[in-house]
């Protein structure tokens, strides 16, 4: 399986590392792991609060779509890295793929609450 390490820029949240397979998406996983990503739109790519930095692994993830490029323009602060993590889904699940996922302030960011 692939790890997904997840690091935090709120210091408070201690790094953490996943399991995933093939097909899961970046949200689900942190959702899933007792970690918060805010979401709007219920993952149709049609917000950007579930946006994240993708500072490795990117090539083990779904190409970005005309669309989400579109939704990051919206987002706070984005870069060359960023990413709607509702749209990153896994394309290899072999033991030596590594993804790490910056996930940017929630604070920052008006979303729904899990």
């Amino acid at each position: 399986m692939a790890i997904v390490r997840f690091k935090f820029e709120d210091k408070n949240i201690p790094t953490q590392e996943v399991k995933g397979m093939v097909g899961d998406n970046i949200l689900d996983l942190a959702e899933d792991n007792g970690m918060h990503i805010n979401s709007n739109c219920g993952m149709v790519c049609a917000c950007s609060t579930c946006h994240v930095y993708i500072e490795k692994g990117e090539d083990f993830l779904t190409e970005i779509s005309d669309k989400e490029e579109d939704f990051i323009d919206r987002a706070l602060d984005p870069r060359i890295e960023s990413r709607l993590s509702c749209q990153c889904n896994l394309l290899e699940d072999d033991d030596n793929v590594v993804i790490e996922v910056l996930v940017p302030d929630q604070s920052r960011i008006i979303g729904h609450e899990h």
